[in-house]
């Protein structure tokens, strides 16, 4: 079928930024309810042809597992690990099994109606990640229904040159087989920024678009496209004055991204002397190897609960510690900061039998569950305590309210340590222990949690949505969710100043640390540790070491005034202009 060659402009969810140009590769898996349901003349041998498809599944994802986690590290190849655990789940592979022997269903039949009954239910779930989790049952299903009839369709492995991917969906899977080499970015109809293919898109640095929507139905194989994984637009046959644009934004791009090679080995210090601590935000061991070569001071956060989410049990106090140690000596004394487990209502554990909740963010989560599971929580307080004495470890709370909170928790951690060094065990000595600053309450109580705590650490994330009252994955009220309202940096700056004024180190662990624009008000209001995606550090030192911390304090003041994030954006926009 001939389609309109005009060029056109569409828009989706940019989730993985770069620009990327090239011809289309439409992807199209097999899909279940593409197979016809029948009937079983013979339901011995359709269990024998189920069981076979599942022994090949089995082999198919070791073998990527493998190749995971020497690409991508052990949380992305533990999204693999949850699919073959579904092949051998109870309430999966024998209700297959049974309807082919009580009700002589064919094996692609018993496939198709087991894998949409569970994906269903996980879909139906009021929870986000759980809802998400039903594309990893649909990929398991499609994996064993191209086994049981020999699907040969587009494949993968048929990519042989450099193309741009499309596709309904790509399944965690599918992401993880994606070859850089060839694959310059990719688009698909569904998937939010908290999906597995966002995750894994940003893991392997590959430009892609998601929720197009069904204006993906108008392109097609072979076709020349363009995507912007920064911005989401996409441009579908363009003309040549527009290609010509795009190649020169990519050359931009790419020598941008050479010239900030040049800054790895440099501080982020300003003209005038102030040097500030540019630390990564990391959630594995293996994420925390090579980064002091990459420009990265420290680990302002280690994000514990993928630990726990990978797992398919409470991981012991042993897998623990030596997650924990080994991401100490990867940093060869420099600081790391590792935050207690922040799960619960959003996020959930197989293992851990957790309430629905109506409003998740507000509920049972974090130090709450914690402080309520004290087990849990000491478990892991002895574990990080272990590892403080392989390197330098910090201890960090997360979602504390009030100096209550702040003091159970910090009780657990003596009582951890105690119990630790009545056993014998070697400890880490002079642990530091901080909190999280993400809660308004606690942002207005920071002088007097200052006088307790070691150091602070704002997460501007959860600080908007809890500030101004905006869940940020709501597309109808996200332009609300700006780190620039002047609300958040009244907050920041009272938090800042509390810290100066009882001489200790606070750090921001949000988005917002990472931004280029922010950097001239994130000086000027004295921030110490700023802690970010890897990926951003060389640009933010870049940023901060054409700047006078004097010129910035001054403007500080004048954003200090302002009424709206607007005018907030515009006069740090100016500001950096003047800069360059």
């Amino acid at each position: 079928m001939m389609t309109d060659t005009i060029e056109q402009r569409l828009t989706g969810l940019g989730v993985s930024e770069g620009i990327r140009m090239g011809k289309v590769f439409v992807y199209k898996p097999l899909k279940l309810d593409e197979i016809k349901e029948s009937k079983a003349e013979q339901p011995d041998k359709e269990l024998a042809r189920l069981e076979l498809a599942k022994a090949q599944c089995t082999l198919e994802l070791t073998a990527l597992i493998e190749r995971a986690q020497q690409t991508l590290g052990e949380e992305k190849a533990a999204i693999l690990k949850g699919q073959i655990s579904f092949l051998n789940d109870p309430a999966f592979y024998p209700p297959m099994q049974k309807l082919i022997q009580n009700e002589q269903w064919s094996a692609e039949t018993a496939v198709r109606r087991t894998v949409n009954q569970v994906a269903g239910l996980f879909e139906a779930m009021a929870n986000e990640y759980m809802r998400e989790r039903s594309a990893d049952i649909r990929d398991v299903g499609s994996r064993l229904m191209t086994h049981l009839v020999g699907y040969q369709g587009s494949r993968l492995t048929d990519i042989t040159a450099e193309v741009i991917l499309v596709a309904d969906d790509l399944t965690p899977s599918d992401t993880v087989q994606l070859d850089k080499q060839y694959v310059l970015g990719f688009v698909t109809r569904i998937g939010g920024k908290t999906s597995h293919t966002a995750i894994l898109a940003n893991s392997l640095g590959i430009a892609a678009v998601l929720g197009l929507g069904s204006a993906i139905e108008r392109i097609q194989h072979g076709e020349e496209l363009i995507i912007n994984g920064s911005t989401g637009e996409i441009v579908l046959h363009p003309e040549k004055a527009t290609k010509d644009a795009f190649a020169a934004q990519l050359a931009v791009e790419q020598m941008e991204q050479e010239s900030l090679n040049a800054y790895r080995s440099l501080t982020a210090v300003t003209k005038d002397g102030f040097a500030f601590e540019m630390a990564a935000n990391i959630g594995t061991p293996q994420e925390a190897v090579g980064l002091l070569e990459k420009g990265s001071e420290a680990i302002g956060l280690y994000r514990t609960e993928f630990l726990f989410m990978s797992a398919s049990q409470m991981p012991s106090e042993e897998i623990q510690f030596e997650a924990y140690r080994q991401t100490a000596e990867a940093m060869q004394g420099r600081p790391v900061v590792i935050r207690t487990l922040d799960i619960g209502g959003d996020k959930a554990l197989p293992y851990l039998q957790l309430p629905e909740e109506l409003n998740p963010f507000l509920g049972y989560r974090a130090i709450r569950l914690c402080l309520d599971q004290k087990q849990l929580f000491l478990t892991q307080l002895r574990a990080i305590i272990r590892a403080g004495a392989y390197g330098n470890v910090k201890i960090m709370f997360p979602m504390i309210s009030g100096v209550d909170e702040w003091r159970q928790a910090k009780a657990l951690y003596e009582e951890a340590r105690q119990q630790l060094i009545s056993e014998g065990a070697n400890v880490g000595e002079a642990i530091e222990i901080g909190i999280m600053i993400e809660i308004p309450s606690a942002a207005l109580m920071a002088d007097r949690l200052a006088k307790e705590v070691d150091f602070f650490s704002i997460g501007t994330n959860d600080l908007v949505q809890y500030t101004v009252a905006v869940d940020r994955m709501n597309e109808k009220v996200s332009y609300l969710y700006d780190y620039f309202h002047p609300a958040i940096i009244q907050l920041i700056k009272k938090v800042i100043d509390a810290s100066n004024k009882h001489g200790k180190w606070v750090g921001m662990c949000g988005t917002m640390a990472g931004d280029p624009l922010a950097a001239p008000l994130l000086v000027g209001l004295g921030l110490h540790e700023w802690s970010m995606s890897p990926s951003s550090i060389q640009r933010i030192k870049q940023t901060v070491r054409k700047l006078e911390r004097s010129a910035c304090v001054q403007l500080t003041e004048r954003l200090l005034d302002l009424d709206t994030p607007a005018e907030i954006r515009s006069e740090l926009e100016a500001f950096l202009k003047l800069q360059q």
